[in-house]
């Protein structure tokens, strides 16, 4: 029975050990989920310099929790922990599109693919309100660029066809981008269609005022109209 105390103290160890890396990740889960909506927040708001400052705490973050949980691998498999790292992916792929900067990928942000994947997928609903924003100010090309951007996501995600227990359910995330996408390409067409109107009435408009003007064509009077 002296062996089953050594055995318990043993187990007490692990699961103090356990225990405390388990709250300690939960902590750091939530502020890099924080850190990840002011950057994507910033990043809508055009302010690059709180957006770098965000990004660099959010990277600071995932880095201090992998190694929280890096000897406890069903931590690191945990929901809150690879939620908080999709999060990490939505923050850094987000600024960098918006910012028409290169591609991050999962290596450069130390993430496993089906983490990354889900994440990109909720990169595209970022892009449709970065695209509304535009929008609200008229059409651009600027929304026509960020519309390629989801549709190139997009043709990947589509190709991505395995079960949910290993892309932990991408499937669904697509079908959700793919209507963001159908929303989004309405939105821009409709605002293309109202600038060629107005352009084509601002030509018209131009013409008339033309045609009244000095040497224009005038309306004669009629025969029997008084002088």
């Amino acid at each position: 029975m002296d062996h089953l105390d050594s055995i318990s103290e043993l187990i007490r160890a692990q699961f103090d050990a356990r225990t405390a890396a388990r709250d300690l990740a939960l902590t750091q889960a939530r502020a890099l989920t924080r850190f990840c909506s002011q950057a994507i927040r910033a990043v809508h708001r055009d302010e690059d310099e709180a957006m770098r400052q965000q990004l660099n705490e959010a990277h600071k973050l995932a880095d201090s929790l992998r190694a929280a949980v890096a000897g406890f691998p069903d931590l690191y498999y945990a929901g809150y922990t690879q939620d908080a790292l999709k999060e990490f992916v939505e923050a850094n792929v987000t600024c960098a599109l918006i910012k028409n900067q290169p591609l991050i990928g999962p290596q450069e942000l130390g993430v496993e693919y089906n983490t990354y994947l889900n994440g990109l997928s909720e990169v595209v609903g970022e892009l449709r309100r970065r695209c509304l924003d535009i929008l609200r100010h008229g059409y651009s090309t600027e929304a026509e660029r960020l519309l390629t951007q989801m549709d190139d996501i997009y043709a990947v995600l589509v190709t991505i066809d395995y079960p949910d227990a290993i892309t932990n359910g991408l499937r669904r995330q697509t079908d959700i981008a793919r209507n963001i996408i159908e929303k989004t390409r309405g939105d821009i067409t409709f605002s293309l269609r109202g600038e060629h109107l107005e352009l084509a009435i601002a030509r018209l408009s131009e013409q008339l005022t033309g045609d009244a003007g000095p040497g224009g064509p005038t309306l004669s009077r009629s025969a029997g109209e008084e002088e």
